[in-house]
């Protein structure tokens, strides 16, 4: 089986993205071997997920109603409404508003300063 490992996010203004999936998620970000590249830290590694990377967009930006054509990451969040009351103030905005995913949690879609897409779960078994 084919499991995820990595994933890597494109950026036309990589320092601004650490910016923004830092302080939204509290990712740590470090230089890797002197290229335009980073290493992405998303949490300790006895808790469930993945690292990835940040890498310098080498093409234009996604146009704000393009449809999505890569696989979306999905993030697990503590607190779902703070965290999108964040992402305005973090250069990002609002692609899908919360919505249930009944028995799981509550799922919102948020773009980055980019225009790439971010889901952001909060875990909640009673959401209907």
């Amino acid at each position: 089986m084919g499991r995820l490992m990595h994933f890597e996010i494109h950026a036309s203004e990589p320092l601004a993205m650490i910016d923004f999936y830092s302080g939204l998620l509290g990712w740590k970000f470090s230089p890797w071997q002197g290229q335009p590249y980073w290493l992405v830290d998303t949490g300790p590694a006895n808790q469930p997920g993945i690292n990835g990377g940040l890498v310098q967009r080498n093409g234009a930006m996604p146009s704000a109603s393009q449809p999505v054509n890569a696989f979306v990451c999905t993030a697990q969040v503590d607190d779902l409404d703070a965290a999108l009351a964040r992402v305005a103030g973090l250069g990002g905005s609002l692609a899908l508003p919360r919505m249930p995913v009944p028995g799981v949690g509550w799922l919102a879609y948020v773009k980055d300063p980019d225009e790439n897409i971010l889901g952001l779960m909060q875990a909640d078994t009673a959401a209907a």
